[in-house]
Parts: structure tokens; sequence; C-alpha cells
């Protein structure tokens, strides 16, 4: 069997967990309205997964000197996780669209051999209703999946299930 790769596992890039700053996305002096995300981690049992790595990517606003536009966050004991970042805005879609305020979230843990990627939205934002990802998802239940919910003084919340009831809409991309 051959050795295992990067896409196979994020066995020795592990150790970039460690840096709390990582998940900061705000830490080099980006401007914009500034927002705290958070959330949890669980199995298809609803337990915590303690052990992931949580990333966010956002190409609202554009990423430079002062916004990486990428941030990686470790899950703590009860699966929670949490970011600093912009609040993103809308941003072009294919041909005509636009999707709406988003966050590009890639989970990598133990037990996943491929990363999985899902996307958060924000409640409330207007262009939610033609946003071409989340119209495509006829069922409201999923659909909810992706919606983070203000928890007050610009911060929002999603929770993450990946398996089982209310399992976390996933993207094959």
């Amino acid at each position: 069997m051959p050795a295992a790769t990067a896409s196979q596992t994020i066995g020795p890039y592990w150790h970039l967990i460690e840096h709390a700053e990582w998940a900061d996305l705000t830490r080099f002096g980006a401007e914009g309205e500034r927002i705290t995300v958070t959330g949890r981690v669980t199995d298809g049992e609803g337990a915590p997964v303690s052990d992931a790595a949580v990333e966010i990517w956002q190409s609202s606003p554009p990423a430079d000197e002062h916004f990486p536009g990428y941030g990686r966050a470790a899950t703590d004991g009860e699966g929670r996780f949490r970011f600093v970042t912009v609040k993103p805005e809308a941003v072009p879609g294919l041909g005509n669209q636009t999707q709406a305020p988003h966050l590009s979230v890639v989970l990598l843990a133990r037990g996943l051999m491929t990363a999985l990627r899902t996307r958060l939205y924000f409640e409330g934002e207007a262009l939610n209703e033609t946003d071409p990802l989340l119209a495509a998802i006829a069922d409201p239940a999923e659909r909810a999946t992706l919606i983070a919910r203000p928890a007050g003084s610009g911060s929002w919340t999603l929770d993450i299930r990946l398996q089982g009831e209310g399992e976390t809409i996933f993207l094959e991309v």
C-alpha cells in the first residue's frame, strides 16, 4: 500500500491547528465589519468531534496583506470552534448570478480520507433567496444546515453535523 499523501490525511499538517492566531483573519489589520463565527462539530450520534480542524475561506473581501482570506481553528473538547473575520459581501457567480455573502467551510478530522466542504450563509440576507447553491437545495430543513444564526454582538453560529438526523449538507467540488 502506498504512503498516504496530503490529500488523504491531515497527518503532517496537524501542527498547523496549534497556532490559535490563524483563527483571527483580522490579525493583520483587516478593515470592514468584524464578526465572530462559532459552531460545534458533532458526529452521527451527536457526540462532539474534539479533534477536527475547521477552515474558512472567503473571497470577499479579497485577500491582501491585511486580510489572508483563510483561517484554521481546532475544535475543543466539546467540538466547538471560533473564528474572527470580516463579514463577506455578495460575490459574482456564474453568468449573471450573484452569490449571497458566505464563507466556504472545510472540515478535516480523524477518519476522513478527504476533506468535507460546505458553506456558511448568514440568516436574513436578502440574496439567500436567489443564491444559486441555496436555490438548488429543495428541502428547507437541508438548506437550514447552511444558515448561520445571529448570536448577538456581531457573532454568528452554525453547527456542523457529520451524519444522521440534521446532517449538514456537504458539497462535491
